[in-house]
């Protein structure tokens, strides 16, 4: 199979797609295990941020498999829209602010959708693998993330032109001329004491090199004292930047463990 055809296929239907703001991106897919759930013990949930290096050319569907997928082993899943690079209001610090307020709705919202607020990961592929790990930077709430071939790294990102500089699309500007766009934008940065980080990427990522993760991981590993975190790291091998959010693959196995096993 085409190593990205996972972008062309139309994902199963969810459940309910549900507004968080008043944008016509501000709203997400949610997929729940079963519409059944009154009274039952609540769910886990899995907030997804898709990934597209912030552009508006990307959107959330092609998210929704692995969505689907989770939802089949007993977790709701949310998966965000938000507002992109070329969407109005889009880049930072708007799109950032969309995944706080979607965060903030979940939360609030989780009874009436039978969701245990307490047993909530937060996840982004590339680019959402930032963002993911931004909100956990700037929510203490946060206590479970995970980082699929993210972007966690800002500054290297620019140094590389990935992606004709989305980075410098996205932070409105270099991050040597934006510099508080930028500490408050790159997981690299940030603090993030309270939340168990997994860095999952495959080793022959060639969109995001899987030096950002194994990096990523070492240097936050040698953090000490209230600076310490607990990141780790899964590098799968063979697997390419999509493998990892396409269910039919071996590599999503890998995964679907882990997000199992951090809300267990």
């Amino acid at each position: 199979m085409p190593a990205d055809d996972i972008l062309n296929i139309p994902p199963p239907p969810a459940d309910a797609r549900v507004a968080y703001g008043s944008d016509p991106n501000q709203f997400f897919d949610l997929r729940l295990p079963s519409l059944k759930g009154v009274g039952k013990e609540p769910y886990p949930l899995v907030i997804n941020i898709h990934g597209g290096y912030w552009r508006a050319k990307y959107n959330l569907d092609h998210a929704g498999h692995l969505c689907a997928a989770l939802a089949a082993k007993g977790l709701a899943t949310a998966n965000l829209e938000y507002r992109r690079v070329g969407n109005e209001g889009g880049a930072w610090p708007g799109t950032f602010a969309d995944i706080r307020s979607a965060y903030r709705f979940l939360v609030q919202t989780s009874a009436q959708r039978n969701v245990d607020p307490r047993r909530v990961v937060v996840m982004g592929h590339s680019a959402g693998g930032q963002l993911a790990l931004c909100l956990a930077g700037h929510a203490s709430s946060i206590t479970r993330a995970i980082s699929l071939a993210g972007v966690v790294d800002l500054q290297r990102a620019y140094q590389l032109h990935l992606s004709n500089d989305a980075v410098v699309d996205f932070l409105r500007g270099t991050p040597n001329e934006v510099p508080d766009h930028y500490k408050e934008a790159d997981p690299m940065q940030l603090s993030i004491p309270q939340a168990r980080q997994w860095l999952i990427h495959g080793a022959a990522d060639d969109v995001v090199p899987p030096a950002f993760s194994r990096d990523y991981v070492d240097a936050k590993q040698k953090r000490t004292g209230k600076e310490k975190e607990d990141t780790r790291l899964l590098e799968i091998p063979g697997a390419d930047h999509f493998e990892v959010i396409d269910p039919r693959t071996q590599a999503w196995k890998r995964i679907e463990e882990t997000v199992i096993q951090l809300v267990a």
